[in-house]
């Protein structure tokens, strides 16, 4: 794994400024810069909606669902019209229209998929979002709109998948694309590229801890995967500069139907729109 780090320089480049009062505050007050650590770590970043994505977001019947145990609302696709349903769930500082090729080739082969963008994302209110939201969004829409025949996650929502299967989600099978892993890790890497030492870094820990009541591992990849019995099939790529391939091989080694596909050149993003890997998705699924 720190070999793998040390070759995994993640895509995330946080402004000059950001890292200075970083460096500030833990030199006066370490408690507060471990709450500005924590406090950038749950704001996503709401990106303009490429053109490859407007064509999905024209074609979807949209709206705002109610969100109950978080009290907040998400904006939520329904593209296509069939009983053969899928979940697509997209990965952090991401939208419900980002998995769209895949949307397109499900439609295809006559499925309908239901998206949504994460509270904070896209077009759902909010400044501050975590996989725990993500988890509730996903549980809520099974309730209203399932059951789901199946469900893909990205990155995050790859995770959020994992989480809300082991939490009820009902689904024949779940493909994974990029998904991360040991939410320690991915934690310390945040605070290390915001500059902080270790000490702060376990701080905001044990904040993050205290406001969920329980510890943030319980929510790692691996952890939820041994829960998981239905088929796995994960996709990884080897020039992945935000979650590195081992996070791919340590969840594989945890699930107990799963087979892991390691791609070449894609990165983190670009593999969502690859023929090769959505041809092999449909091939999944309907075998």
């Amino acid at each position: 794994m720190s070999e793998n780090k040390k070759n995994h320089q993640g895509s995330l480049r946080i402004p000059k400024p950001i890292l200075i009062t970083a460096k500030i505050l833990e030199v006066t007050s370490p408690k507060m810069a471990a709450k500005f650590a924590m406090k950038l770590f749950t704001a996503p970043i709401k990106f303009k909606l490429p053109k490859r994505e407007i064509e999905m977001d024209n074609l979807s019947r949209q709206e705002m669902v109610h969100i109950p145990v978080l009290d907040k609302t998400i904006n939520v696709y329904h593209y296509g019209e069939s009983q053969k349903k899928v979940l697509l769930v997209h990965g952090w500082s991401g939208r419900g229209t980002q998995l769209h090729s895949i949307a397109d080739k499900l439609l295809k082969n006559g499925y309908s998929t239901t998206s949504f963008d994460a509270p904070a994302h896209g077009k759902s209110p909010g400044k501050s979002s975590d996989m725990t939201e993500f988890i509730a969004a996903i549980l809520e829409l099974e309730k209203k709109y399932g059951p789901f025949e199946y469900a893909i996650g990205h990155s995050l929502g790859a995770m959020s998948v994992l989480n809300s299967i082991k939490r009820g989600l009902n689904v024949k099978k779940a493909v994974l694309i990029g998904s991360g892993d040991i939410i320690k890790d991915i934690m310390d890497d945040f605070a290390n590229k915001l500059g902080m030492n270790n000490a702060t870094g376990n701080l905001m820990i044990r904040l993050f801890e205290k406001k969920f009541g329980q510890t943030i591992n319980s929510y790692s990849a691996y952890i939820a995967a041994q829960d998981v019995s239905v088929p796995v099939l994960m996709f990884h790529d080897e020039d992945d500069a935000d979650v590195p391939v081992s996070a791919a091989h340590h969840i594989h080694k945890h699930l107990a139907n799963s087979e892991l596909v390691i791609t070449q050149g894609l990165g983190h993003r670009k593999i969502l729109g690859d023929s090769k890997v959505i041809k092999k998705i449909i091939q999944f699924l309907e075998s």
